[in-house]
């Protein structure tokens, strides 16, 4: 797999993102990093909220005596009170404990890629990401990175330390980071990692009007996922497909190699728990797109196609601030 830049760290085209709608245990974490080193993938994405806070533990189990061979991205940020009310919390004091706690659960003395996983809009970002900064001195991260944050944000934060990388939704479906934030990033030499690349399964056509998805999912709380919607969205899929099988690869490959021409300092991270859905992904990073392919793409997928939010009002709120 070829290599782009997140700033001045080195990671594969496609990254692995941790499964956030269903758990994967142990066994599974460590398949899947082993089939990823396999593929050329070394860089494995998590945060201290998926899964309920269990999956950076898994990851740490599964790298136990290869952690040099990984690139370890996670997030902090996204919190729960004792009631499961979400939160946000970028309080420097909160950066430093959250960091420390991170660390113990992937087991490790230092973490490659750190983000601040949602913003605080009670603390200036100054103070956030000074506290970054700190933990940068003291060995304990290497690169900051910053999620769903809003150029002006961006800036903001960039100023007081140097970020690597901007993590975003970005997919065929999801395309409000080419209004101004693909050009801030080139403009200040960040990288932009693209989560649910594939429209959380949508885009693989393998979440469909008549798939059943597990009780808690929280795709059932998301406006494009709403009855009406998905049969609004489902055409769309239909006509992607047909355009990927013109190109003989899967919708996931033709969606994944579709973000890689966007621009070169781009890394989707797919989720996934499956192995062979991690090398099919994996081998998108190869396809060439021709320019019919893409044209239709961008026809296809124009302003107003997709029915629906990408997420419920309380979560929208939340997000490119």
């Amino acid at each position: 797999m070829h290599r782009r830049k997140l700033g001045s760290l080195d990671v594969p085209a496609i990254a692995l993102g941790a499964p956030i709608y269903d758990a994967a245990d142990d066994a599974e974490v460590s398949e899947l990093l082993s089939r990823s080193l396999e593929a050329g993938g070394d860089f494995i994405d998590t945060s201290d909220a998926y899964q309920n806070g269990t999956h950076e533990a898994s990851v740490g189990r599964a790298l136990k005596g290869r952690r040099d061979k990984f690139i370890i991205a996670t997030k902090f940020g996204n919190t729960r009170d004792a009631g499961g009310k979400p939160g946000v919390d970028g309080r420097p004091e909160y950066v430093m404990q959250a960091c420390e706690k991170s660390l113990r659960q992937l087991q490790t003395d230092v973490i490659d890629l750190y983000y601040i996983h949602r913003i605080d809009q009670t603390v200036p970002i100054e103070d956030t990401v000074g506290a970054m900064a700190k933990l940068k001195q003291q060995g304990k991260i290497r690169h900051l990175g910053i999620s769903e944050a809003a150029p002006a944000t961006l800036k903001r934060a960039h100023a007081t330390h140097p970020m690597a990388a901007l993590q975003t939704e970005y997919s065929l479906w999801s395309r409000e980071p080419e209004n101004e934030l693909l050009d801030l990033c080139s403009q200040l030499g960040i990288g932009f990692v693209a989560y649910s690349p594939l429209g959380r399964g949508f885009l693989s056509g393998v979440v469909t009007e008549a798939t059943t998805l597990e009780k808690g999912d929280m795709r059932f709380t998301h406006p494009r996922f709403q009855p009406d919607n998905m049969k609004r969205n489902a055409k769309l899929v239909e006509e992607l497909g047909a355009l990927a099988r013109k190109e003989g690869c899967s919708n996931a490959q033709l969606s994944l190699a579709w973000l890689l021409t966007r621009r070169d300092f781009i890394v989707p991270v797919p989720g996934t728990r499956q192995v062979h859905w991690l090398r099919e992904n994996a081998k998108a990073a190869d396809i060439k797109l021709s320019a019919a392919t893409l044209a239709a793409l961008e026809k296809l997928f124009a302003r107003g196609a997709v029915a629906g939010e990408r997420y419920p009002p309380g979560l929208l709120s939340r997000v490119h601030i």
